[in-house]
């Protein structure tokens, strides 16, 4: 389907464009969120005596966005999530969770503004854009965490996730002896005091005569 782009759409086009979409893209998206018409004789006729209006209303809207762009450009958002030891969240945030911070702390954002491909659902930092108009977005920080302290960490620049693994396998290193015979204990491992393997008693066998005092003792 043919439509005439009223403002300027990501990857298909400019203000006044004509363009090729899918007829569901367009009567689903496009068309009743007021971003196209229809590429028809009376359409192209009208976009072109509203042509001039269309761009001034367009220009005054990225303006605004603009200005909104400043109140979060850069920002960092913190989140405290239950997750499991692996870092997977019990449960996702969305682009509506983002959106609801930001307006929270004062920046005029929509849940549709919000670019977020799909929902986030580990621990860590994430950059997130969020689109305020066609030609202005800005980027902010996401730092999921499961505690504070644990987000402060991440926000100096710590992997979290990667000191625990460091700290499960330093849990199950075992000592290696190059020398030891397939089921032996390691010397280093034994306890002080225990008897060497020579010294281990053998059912059945003759006790060793005591040796003799040295002359004069």
């Amino acid at each position: 389907m043919e439509v005439i782009l009223l403002e300027r759409v990501e990857k298909l086009g400019a203000i006044g464009d004509v363009v090729n979409v899918k007829p569901g893209f367009a009567r689903n998206y496009l068309l009743p969120n007021k971003k196209a018409l229809r590429a028809n004789e009376a359409n192209r006729k009208l976009f072109e005596a509203t042509r001039a209006q269309i761009e001034a209303d367009n220009a005054k809207r990225r303006e605004a966005a603009q200005g909104d762009a400043g109140t979060v450009e850069g920002k960092t958002l913190v989140l405290i999530r239950q997750a499991s030891n692996t870092g997977q969240l019990y449960g996702s945030v969305a682009a509506r969770d983002l959106a609801e911070l930001l307006t929270a702390q004062g920046s005029r954002v929509t849940k549709s503004q919000i670019v977020l491909d799909r929902p986030i659902k580990a621990i860590g930092l994430h950059e997130v854009r969020v689109a305020l108009h066609p030609e202005v977005s800005a980027m902010i920080k996401v730092n999921v965490a499961r505690s504070p302290e644990e987000a402060e960490l991440q926000a100096q620049g710590v992997d979290v996730m990667a000191q625990l693994y460091e700290r499960d396998d330093a849990g199950f290193t075992e000592a290696f002896d190059p020398n030891a015979e397939p089921g032996e204990i390691a010397a280093a491992g034994a306890e002080e005091g225990a008897p060497a393997p020579s010294e281990v008693f053998e059912p059945g066998a003759e006790p060793e005569a005591p040796a003799e005092e040295t002359a004069g003792e």
